[in-house]
Order: structure tokens, then C-alpha cells, then sequence
């Protein structure tokens, strides 16, 4: 895998962890303040929430690179076109 190739499924798997994990501990306040969404989180923890992602997405890359470089995955066709 060429690092552009690594890099551009870090940044895709990292925006993919990065939305599922939003909603994780995630919870209104009780009284919201006036001119406040009431859905808005009251602690979203976005900075914890990038580090896990950012640990996450590069263990998928290592893993997809480690798939690739191991032949148990291939995507480049047997005969040239």
C-alpha cells in the first residue's frame, strides 16, 4: 500500500469512527438554557472522542494494510486489462 493509499483510508476510516462514536455518552441537559437546542449535548467530549477515533482508524489501516500485503486481500485484477 502506497502512503497515499494508507493515508486516504486513515482520513475515511477516521470520519466513519469518528460519527459512530458521537452519540456515545451523549445526553441532553435537564433544563436546557433559553436559545438552546434541547438536543444539544450537555458534555459531547469531542476531544476524547478524536482520540479514540484516531487510535481506532489506525489500527483498521494497519489492519488493512497487514490484509493487503498478505495477499488475503487483493484488488488488482490477475491479467491487465
Amino acid at each position: 500500500m502506497t502512503p497515499f493509499g494508507a493515508l486516504v483510508v486513515f482520513v475515511i476510516a477516521w470520519w466513519l469512527i469518528f460519527f459512530m462514536t458521537l452519540p456515545f455518552g451523549a445526553r441532553p441537559p435537564d433544563d436546557p438554557e433559553q436559545g438552546h437546542a434541547a438536543s444539544a449535548p450537555e458534555r459531547p467530549r469531542l476531544v476524547l472522542k478524536a482520540v479514540v477515533t484516531t487510535v481506532l482508524a489506525a489500527a483498521v489501516t494497519a489492519g488493512f494494510a497487514y490484509l493487503l500485503a498478505s495477499g488475503l486481500l487483493d484488488w488488482r485484477p490477475d491479467e491487465p486489462l
